[in-house]
């Protein structure tokens, strides 16, 4: 209910619109903990400043600037700014041009690339990047030998610092074998590439279920107001299942609306926070009653059966 208040007082976000080859649904949200500007209302729960950009909308916390950048049709590349430093890095680029034209926009270089795992739509402006701003590519070492240009393979609870801010970095398996996630614990923000969306979860091309939950309760330990930021417009369709499974949920009522409102607008949903997801997201609520009666799911069974459904339910859907 929090989540839909913040939403609903977001005035002013831009839009960014993309693809994925995988993509099982369209959208965007929120989060934070400052204050939004461009005439939305104040609310301690949510958001860092957001303000205008040409394509982007740009989300400061903790010194780190992170602009949405448009890639393809639904994906999302993320442009991180350490205004301390001065360094500069892009997450999931998977394609060059949207990037390139955001750091002219912006008057900055590249200094890193980071993927959060291999797949082309995550990856596609590795090269060009790499070669036009002589930039590093960090990446899981998981699976480092799929990375396009790999220079520095991080594995599971090493941490990284990005200029002057401290990046842990977290295993999150299911989507692919070698998903990680990306934490920056001064900001509060975590980047989650396909294995957490808006109100879902990435296809398990690689993984088991029991491996995408395990991966999920990592990241739903973080703090509640950590601000989310996934690889895809897909909150729309994702909202459109959820309601399928959990009709009575009234903070996905109210979420599904606002996203359709956002959306309406051509405007964004992302970041939401984790506190949020946990309201709505059913991948991240098998032990709603509702949620198992809908889907026929005993109550005795275990929270990842109960996911194993949901996750079935929405590959039919």
């Amino acid at each position: 209910m929090a989540m839909a208040m913040a939403i609903n007082s977001l005035s002013s976000t831009v839009a960014l619109r993309h693809r994925c080859p995988h993509a099982l649904s369209s959208v965007w949200p929120r989060g934070g903990t400052s204050r939004v500007l461009l005439g939305a209302r104040t609310n301690s729960q949510f958001w860092g400043g957001i303000k205008r950009q040409f394509n982007s909308a740009t989300i400061t916390q903790a010194a780190l600037q992170i602009d949405l950048v448009k890639c393809l049709v639904d994906n999302y590349a993320y442009l991180l700014h350490d205004t301390a430093s001065g360094t500069t890095g892009i997450v999931d680029p998977s394609a060059a041009g949207p990037v390139v034209k955001a750091l002219k926009e912006k008057g900055l270089s590249l200094d890193y690339i980071l993927n959060t795992h291999h797949h082309w739509d995550h990856t596609g402006g590795n090269a060009d990047l790499k070669k036009q701003y002589n930039a590093k590519v960090v990446g899981p070492r998981a699976d480092q030998e799929r990375i396009p240009g790999i220079d520095i393979a991080l594995r599971d609870g090493e941490t990284w610092m990005f200029g002057e801010q401290l990046m842990r970095v977290l295993d999150t398996p299911g989507h692919t074998r070698g998903h990680v996630s990306f934490y920056f614990e001064r900001s509060k923000s975590l980047f989650t590439g396909d294995t957490l969306f808006s109100i879902g979860c990435g296809r398990l091309f690689e993984g088991s279920p029991e491996q995408m939950w395990i991966s999920l309760s990592k990241l739903t330990a973080l703090p509640d107001d950590t601000l989310v930021y996934c690889g895809h417009e897909y909150t729309m369709s994702n909202a459109k299942f959820a309601l399928t499974v959990e009709p009575q949920n009234i903070a996905l009522q109210s979420r599904a609306q606002q996203v359709k409102e956002l959306r309406d607008k051509d405007q964004p949903t992302i970041p939401t926070t984790l506190r949020e997801e946990k309201e709505f997201n059913p991948f991240l609520r098998p032990f709603s009653a509702e949620l198992r009666k809908s889907l026929n799911v005993a109550a005795a069974a275990s929270d990842i059966d109960a996911f194993a459904a949901v996750r079935a339910a929405k590959d039919r859907a």
